[in-house]
């Protein structure tokens, strides 16, 4: 059985809003298993983005606990919390969030400057990463000069520049198009199948189909889950011994039509 990677356990989170409590998620529990790719749907104020957030440690708990890695996030602050974001989190948004004066390789490298890695080992990283998500060539670009699409890329790489546990994104092709929303998905299984870890924000059905295992929110509650079309393709193709799926087995048209 895989490693659990995220849980939580009788979650709850409410906001105080003009001298009224307006509660967000209401005792809610869930597992997440290392090489997961799991979408969390649900309606406007469901609940999904503040869930993210906690996950993220980007917000705190009312009431419960959050692991990641067996740790309890609920009682770590500050710096602690600033570590695990940095270290063991990779965040990918809707909105790119890549610095303009920047080029690609160093919007990249920028995530790593922390770490204490060098700046040829940062270097070597980020072109690295820039080729995994199919950049290379355009590391000196920056954010104006790219697609929208390559821009979410440069977005995906950063956030693996740590080799983070698990990446979180929040509606990241929310602002694609049709046929570029389709390569960042393939882009995102062929990472999931070489290991990583993915949870995945969106409203978008045919995106969440294409996951691994959908949960869907109402009311602060889980309402449903349900399988993703990834999780029978893993099943069509067993892991190898590294324990990952060759991405090359999985075809273009297994996907949902790129229009």
């Amino acid at each position: 059985m895989s490693e659990v990677v995220l849980k939580t356990e009788n979650l709850s989170k409410s906001y105080s809003v003009k001298h009224k409590t307006i509660p967000a998620l209401k005792d809610l529990s869930l597992e997440i298993k290392r090489g997961e790719f799991v979408a969390i749907m649900g309606h406007s104020g469901s609940g999904k983005t503040t869930l993210l957030s906690i996950l993220g440690c980007l917000d705190k708990p009312t009431e419960g606990s959050v692991y990641l890695d067996g740790v309890n996030l609920a009682g770590l602050h500050g710096s602690q919390l600033s570590r695990i974001r940095r270290n063991k989190i990779g965040f990918v948004f809707q909105s790119f969030n890549l610095l303009p004066y920047l080029n690609a390789k160093e919007n990249v490298e920028l995530a790593m400057e922390s770490t204490g890695m060098s700046k040829s080992e940062r270097s070597a990283r980020a072109t690295e990463l820039l080729a995994l998500v199919g950049l290379s060539g355009r590391e000196d670009h920056r954010p104006q000069q790219l697609s929208a699409g390559e821009q979410q890329r440069v977005a995906i790489a950063r956030a693996l520049a740590n080799n983070p546990s698990v990446i979180l994104a929040d509606e990241l092709t929310g602002n694609l198009d049709g046929k570029t929303k389709y390569e960042i998905m393939k882009l995102l299984v062929k990472l999931n199948l070489q290991g990583t870890t993915i949870v995945l924000v969106t409203h978008d059905q045919k995106v969440a189909a294409e996951s691994e295992r959908t949960i869907r929110l109402a009311s602060g509650r889980i309402k449903s889950e349900g399988r993703g079309n990834l999780a029978k393709r893993k099943e069509n193709h067993p892991p190898n011994a590294k324990g990952t799926q060759v991405p090359e087995e999985i075809k273009a048209d297994e996907f949902y039509d790129e229009g």
